[in-house]
């Protein structure tokens, strides 16, 4: 088996792409899977392909497990971990925004995975990003 998950796009406009994920783990758990492929993402008015993104805010809830995002590379680089049994109403605002800062073989893309899953530990991430060309 593996775990139920879902990806939603809320918005994917010239600027900022607003996604959401979801899982109901069956113990199985996720590791360094691709949530956000910027070659998915809608090119700008230009008709220029999006390369990376900046994480302008976070909004999440897990219960039972924590969640790792991770820069995709080479080596995929720790964006932020989100710590199990949040409460529901936890967010990152992030003014500066958080810039792709990963090295070697860096794709643009962002990954989870997910730590300390058990069977019918959940997670629902919103995630605000702002689009690079």
């Amino acid at each position: 088996m593996a775990d139920a998950v879902t990806s939603q796009t809320i918005q994917d406009g010239n600027n900022t792409a607003v996604l959401k994920f979801t899982n109901v783990s069956d113990g199985t758990g996720e590791s360094a899977v691709k949530k956000v492929d910027v070659s998915a993402l809608e090119p700008n008015s230009k008709g220029d392909a999006c390369t990376s993104v900046s994480v302008a805010r976070i909004y999440w809830a897990t219960r039972g497990m924590g969640v790792n995002i991770e820069f995709d590379a080479s080596t995929n680089v720790l964006l932020t971990g989100l710590p199990a049994d949040s409460t529901g109403d936890e967010y990152y605002d992030l003014f500066t925004r958080i810039p792709n800062n990963a090295g070697s073989g860096v794709t643009g893309d962002i990954d989870f995975t997910t730590v300390g899953h058990s069977s019918g530990d959940t997670y629902s991430i919103i995630l605000v990003l702002n689009k690079n060309y």
